[in-house]
């Protein structure tokens, strides 16, 4: 396994990263108060940005089979890494260079899975930046961490899909800039497990959809790509809006989460860097009861414990990253739940622990530790919870070992 960066991944994050310090640290405040305070979800500056971004060949990079007909540059999972950790420093950042969720996993979806018609429809706005989309499957009313339970009913009549059902947490939809859902839900319930339900692409002003609300999250509101609730009312789609096969819902699922998993990690990855610079800025220049911060044991352990666990966790994705390169998503299925817990806690803990080095400082809005905090906490609900990943990590543990027998080999007395 080799992890080294090569030579072009080297030369595009480098240009990655003189955009991000002279372009997109510094606009912080200006992007705050234009989305917080005017509600200017696309200030003009961005826009600048996405056009010197798309002109300069830094845009979709996300992307690992983007085709050659298409805008952008492909890197692959592993490539891409070290470039989605500048680009989560900042969290807006990603949207730069068209490498933001959720469009990156539907688009993904919408390559491997689309009809040539529904690519020039739907995908091809998505990759030149116009537009947006959403994924709605999580449902308030069942317990979405098994997907068996979405109850939403994708019903066919004649050459027509009629949609029923309630979503919520499906990110982005309420932006204005949202054009499509792409809708899971039971079109088979007859079916053998696993093949009960599709995916259907529905256009957001679609009659019988209704954006509910925006959902807070740990007391935030998040404007650009709100967690939002949806009402789909006898909503119809032809059925050439349907995605892959009938039944295929699953596995067009598990598709989509594999590499998204990555660039979550890696982007929250990218923050912890943050993170533990600041903690180390901080210890070095305060004092309590007549002593430095740094020379208490607790504050160094607790940056050293942080560095730790951060190391451990890039490692993780990277080898992640290189087996979905060569293996795909179903050999690397494992690893993909391994850093879905693994980055999940390490951010959660390095979140407490530059709180507590921070004080009442560290819970208000002049640190990103209180909002790093809520979206560490929420990571380890969002995209199947901690424990369906490790009842998974479990059974595969299981499985690998059948056949084996340490029991008779290594207990006892030899």
């Amino acid at each position: 396994m080799d992890f080294e960066t090569d030579s072009m991944t080297r030369e595009i994050a480098d240009r990655v990263e003189i955009i991000f310090r002279d372009e997109i640290l510094p606009r912080r405040a200006d992007y705050d108060r234009a989305v917080d305070v005017d509600g200017d979800l696309e200030p003009g500056f961005l826009k600048a940005l996405k056009r010197r971004a798309f002109a300069e060949g830094l845009w979709n990079m996300a992307l690992p089979r983007l085709a050659d007909d298409e805008p952008g540059t492909r890197l692959t999972n592993l490539q891409f890494a070290p470039i989605a950790e500048i680009l989560g420093r900042v969290g807006w950042a990603s949207e730069v260079f068209n490498c933001h969720a959720p469009d990156v996993p539907n688009m993904e979806i919408l390559q491997m899975f689309a009809t040539p018609e529904q690519k020039a429809r739907y995908l091809a706005p998505l990759l030149l930046g116009e537009t947006r989309s959403s994924f709605a499957m999580t449902e308030p009313d069942v317990a979405s961490s098994d997907a068996n339970n979405i109850a939403t009913r994708i019903e066919r009549r004649g050459d027509r899909y009629v949609v029923n059902g309630r979503k919520w947490f499906a990110t982005g939809a309420a932006n204005p800039k949202c054009s499509l859902l792409i809708v899971v839900g039971v079109t088979d319930p007859g079916a053998p497990r696993g093949r009960t339900h599709s995916m259907v692409l529905v256009p957001k002003d679609a009659p019988g959809v209704t954006v509910v609300r925006k959902i807070p999250v740990m007391n935030h509101v998040e404007h650009v790509a709100p967690h939002t609730e949806l009402l789909l009312e006898d909503v119809e789609v032809p059925v050439e809006n349907r995605l892959g096969e009938e039944g295929a819902g699953f596995l067009i699922g598990q598709a989509r989460l594999g590499p998204a998993r990555v660039h979550h990690c890696m982007r929250a990855i990218g923050r912890c860097e943050v993170l533990i610079r600041l903690m180390v800025e901080r210890a070095a220049s305060r004092r309590t009861f007549g002593t430095d911060l740094r020379d208490y044991s607790s504050v160094q352990d607790a940056i050293a414990d942080s560095r730790l666990a951060l190391e451990q966790a890039r490692l993780l994705v990277q080898r992640t990253a290189w087996r979905l390169d060569r293996e795909g998503n179903k050999l690397a299925r494992k690893d993909i739940s391994l850093i879905k817990i693994a980055v999940a806690r390490a951010y959660h803990d390095i979140c407490q622990r530059g709180i507590q080095i921070f004080g009442a400082m560290g819970l208000t809005d002049e640190t990103p530790f209180a909002e790093s905090l809520s979206q560490a906490r929420a990571f380890r609900i969002y995209d199947g919870p901690d424990e369906v990943h490790l009842r998974t990590v479990f059974r595969l543990e299981e499985k690998e070992g059948d056949g084996l027998n340490c029991s008779k080999d290594y207990l006892g007395r030899a």
